[in-house]
């Protein structure tokens, strides 16, 4: 039997199998923060390894989340094609292929073949965020949506909190900063082999990463957790859906996947950054793994507070739109602050601090936008949530602009390109996922 003919409707779903299916998804999002977050290291760490320019090293971003315009409606056609939880493992094995990938890459110091690893990687988190997204957002009211998806963001970024410490912990020595100050010093012969050996540290973590990820795919598959039929609509979606042929007669769905695209850029220029902005600031590698945990500590906080407020005391709209502005002022307050302070034991330009509170401000902007561009496809949720993961290649494209900026500016200035992207998010909060019909304006 088909999957499609096994799948049930939300609505039929008991308390005791909404909240196991709500467990399971957020253990998915963890594997995604985990696996996701660890960039932030790996970007520093192939800089010195594979002797890169800013900009090459932001190819990191860009090889594991393009991967997410290319494979996002695919992935929608295989979830309708094999169902959610057959679909769901196809993406951990296609992530355990390209973990494996790193150990030739690695043995050969190979820039190109790590980034096709990452974009394996990159292509089975595309068809698990396909799944899990649409999955958390229709599993209960509408308007406690932004609840469940904040409860999945602490999962996703409480792992990214561990990721890059614990992966430092793995691959970097305490030696290593004497390491990094010698290699210019250092003969071609002798730098090579110092690098070769800097690089093959990464063979074990992400051999062991493969094979828990074939495990946790076999897991899922025969997890309990139901197929869920997003097809069926309500007599009044329906009877609004009648006459449309087409994902892109939802002005709101394609004004939100723009919206996504410059959020997650924003996000992650955020977190992947910082351990770079902190390094020109004279502290080290080793000092400064831990800002990133700063930042999705950060985040982390409000989506305690998104939990805590929302629906009862501010609607998802209204927190959707405070964080959009705070953002835009964060932005502004990095680039013309300065200033040394001591904060948390570290010894920084005040600046920095800024971008570790980009955090907060990014926290309830994905739950913000989710619900809102969904709202009211019907049959067509699954594709409309396919369009909305592309909209992740914002990971792969902004850190690249950032990239170029600081090699032209400085690292500082280069934030001048997170500007406009929260300007549209802040249209997007209050004007732009009320559009119907794209002769509508505001």
């Amino acid at each position: 039997m088909k999957a499609t003919l096994a799948a049930v409707e939300v609505s039929s779903l008991s308390k005791r199998d909404t909240l196991i299916s709500i467990l399971i998804i957020g253990l998915l999002f963890f594997i995604f923060g985990f696996v996701t977050w660890v960039n932030a290291i790996l970007i520093p760490y192939f800089k010195i390894a594979c002797e890169l320019t800013n900009f090459q090293s932001y190819l990191v971003t860009f090889a594991f989340y393009i991967s997410y315009f290319v494979m996002s409606v695919p992935s929608s056609y295989l979830l309708k094609a094999t169902g959610f939880k057959k679909g769901m493992m196809i993406g951990f094995w296609i992530m355990a292929v390209g973990a494996f990938i790193f150990v030739p890459a690695a043995l050969t110091r190979t820039y190109g073949i790590f980034l096709l690893g990452l974009f394996m990687i990159g292509v089975g988190l595309a068809v698990l965020q396909t799944a899990a997204n649409p999955f958390i957002t229709i599993l209960g009211p509408q308007e406690r949506a932004a609840q469940r998806i904040s409860i999945m963001g602490i999962c996703n970024k409480g792992a990214g909190v561990l990721a890059p410490i614990l992966f430092a912990a793995v691959i970097l020595r305490a030696t290593d900063t004497d390491l990094f100050a010698q290699l210019p010093t250092m003969s071609a012969v002798e730098r090579s082999a110092a690098l070769d050996e800097l690089v093959r540290r990464v063979i074990v973590p992400y051999s062991l990463m493969g094979v828990v990820l074939i495990g946790l795919g076999l897991l899922v598959r025969f997890s309990p957790l139901p197929e869920i039929d997003t097809e069926q609509e309500t007599a009044d979606v329906a009877a609004a859906n009648s006459g449309k042929t087409s994902i892109f007669q939802f002005p709101h769905l394609i004004l939100g996947a723009v919206a996504i695209f410059l959020h997650v850029g924003s996000q992650v220029i955020a977190i992947d950054t910082v351990i770079g902005y902190a390094n020109s600031m004279g502290i080290s590698l080793l000092e400064a793994k831990t800002f990133p945990a700063y930042t999705l500590t950060a985040t982390i906080c409000g989506y305690i507070l998104g939990i805590s407020l929302i629906p009862k005391t501010i609607s998802q709209v209204t927190a959707f739109q405070f964080c959009t502005l705070l953002g835009a002022v964060l932005t502004l307050l990095i680039i013309y602050t300065s200033g040394p302070v001591t904060i948390l034991g570290h010894q920084a330009d005040r600046s920095i601090w800024f971008v570790v509170l980009l955090g907060l401000a990014n926290s309830l902007v994905w739950a913000g936008i989710w619900p809102l561009a969904l709202d009211g496809l019907g049959r067509f949720t699954k594709l409309g949530a396919a369009i909305l993961i592309m909209g992740l290649c914002g990971n792969a494209i902004m850190p690249l602009f950032y990239g170029y900026f600081a090699d032209l500016y400085g690292v500082k200035l280069a934030y001048w390109v997170l500007f406009p992207c929260y300007l549209y998010l802040v249209y997007y909060a209050f004007w732009g996922h009320r559009v119907r019909r794209w002769v509508d304006y505001p």
